[in-house]
């Protein structure tokens, strides 16, 4: 009798995770369909609001520091009262900034603007936040695979998103605004939707079937601080290899992406091609990320992990090597999407096998925050690097990122044979 309970229980988990993983996919779809026009018109909309090329690129950088600030509250909202109160709340603080950029942009206040892009950055800190969610009631067989698809479904937005911003301006003028504000627009409501979805649809919690035993009877599991992930962190050699893989991937990532445009528009390279080079790289990202995920579920976490850590090496050896070649440029940044992918799906997974349930999510709050501030940094340093040691010299500087993944790798390896 017992076996046929623990058979049954066993079945009712599955049927309830590939319900969680569908409802996560659609909020991602829907919450991140304007992301990529927001990304695009907000540095327009800096530049009207501040008058200075300087400022304008501070759209991008509010978002990504705000992804940064949310990643810990976020995640602390959902160790305390599971993953549907935390995700809903990151997509309403994000709809609520694309409200206060659309009030700051019609009153023409450009510190308003910067703060309304920085409660956007809680819409990018809770699509990262979600592939966590698809982790929670995984089954080894099955973890890398769920949280890929999850991470996946984040290419509709980044593919649909930049065609609609015309049809978005259009409603936008319709309303009175501004046409810019259109793709702000279509942001809010995505944001929003992602959180009804969320809010009405994830039921069960995953989190809290995953940690029945501190949520039963609706105690909350309120004993456990962040300082408590960070240090569940240090303890655990496979979890320290993943966030500090993680974080390397998406440093080399962002510090060679955001400085291709400006070289290769240096170079007289179109428009067009600068667009179809960040299209490709973006589809690098996520479109196989379900393959790398298989693998990461076929051949381990940490090796796949390292392999995306060889391709951003053999990326930035290739876009580094490219000169005036925009195809061998292009090449390089497809490779450093897949790069991306590896490091971020298997790393993603390698960090959520080696935790318990109960302290996760504080861990991987920590881990992005750790990835956008590491994110930040190399794009903050990406143009003064670009200037100084030109192209090759980005791609090399980003290149020594991976370092530190390969070290612990060496003394991981060194461990088991000693």
């Amino acid at each position: 009798m017992s076996t046929e309970i623990t058979q049954g229980a066993a079945v009712e988990r599955a049927r309830i995770q590939r319900r969680t993983v569908l409802v996560l996919m659609a909020a991602q779809i829907v919450g991140g369909i304007g992301m990529g026009a927001m990304l695009a018109v907000g540095a327009l909309i800096a530049l009207d609001l501040s008058g200075s090329d300087t400022w304008s690129g501070m759209a991008t950088t509010m978002i990504t520091l705000g992804a940064a600030v949310f990643a810990l509250p976020l995640a602390g909202t959902a160790a305390r009262r599971g993953r549907r109160p935390g995700l809903t709340l990151g997509w309403l603080l994000g709809a609520l900034g694309g409200l206060v950029v659309i009030g700051a942009t019609v009153w023409g206040v450009f510190p308003l603007f910067l703060a309304g892009m920085l409660l956007v950055g809680a819409g990018t800190a809770t699509n990262l936040q979600s592939r966590h969610a698809a982790a929670d009631l995984a089954t080894e067989r099955t973890r890398g695979r769920d949280l890929s698809i999850v991470v996946w479904a984040t290419t509709v937005g980044a593919v649909v998103g930049p065609n609609l911003i015309g049809p978005t301006g259009g409603l936008a003028r319709a309303l009175g605004l501004t046409e810019l504000l259109g793709p702000v627009l279509l942001t809010t409501a995505g944001f929003l939707g992602g959180a009804a979805l969320i809010a009405v649809l994830l039921r069960p919690d995953p989190l809290r079937m995953a940690t029945a035993d501190r949520f039963a009877n609706g105690t909350r599991s309120s004993s456990l601080t962040m300082a408590d992930g960070l240090r569940a962190i240090g303890r655990s050699p496979s979890a320290l290899s993943a966030v500090v893989g993680i974080v390397a991937g998406h440093a080399v990532m962002v510090g060679v992406m955001t400085m291709t445009p400006v070289h290769m528009s240096d170079h007289g390279a179109a428009l067009t091609v600068v667009g179809l080079t960040i299209s490709l790289h973006i589809a690098g990202m996520y479109a196989l990320s379900p393959v790398v995920g298989w693998l990461s579920d076929r051949f381990g976490r940490a090796p796949v992990m390292l392999a995306g850590q060889v391709v951003l090496l053999v990326a930035a050896a290739v876009s580094g090597t490219a000169g005036h070649d925009e195809i061998q440029v292009t090449v390089g940044l497809v490779l450093l999407g897949l790069g991306w992918s590896g490091a971020l799906v298997a790393g993603s997974a390698l960090l959520a096998e080696s935790l318990s349930a109960e302290i996760r999510p504080r861990a991987q709050g920590f881990s992005d925050l750790a990835m956008n501030l590491g994110g930040a940094t190399a794009g903050a340093l990406s143009g003064v690097v670009l200037s100084v040691a030109g192209f090759g010299g980005l791609n090399l500087f980003a290149a020594l990122f991976t370092l530190p993944v390969f070290v612990l790798a060496i003394r991981a390896r060194a461990a088991r044979r000693g």
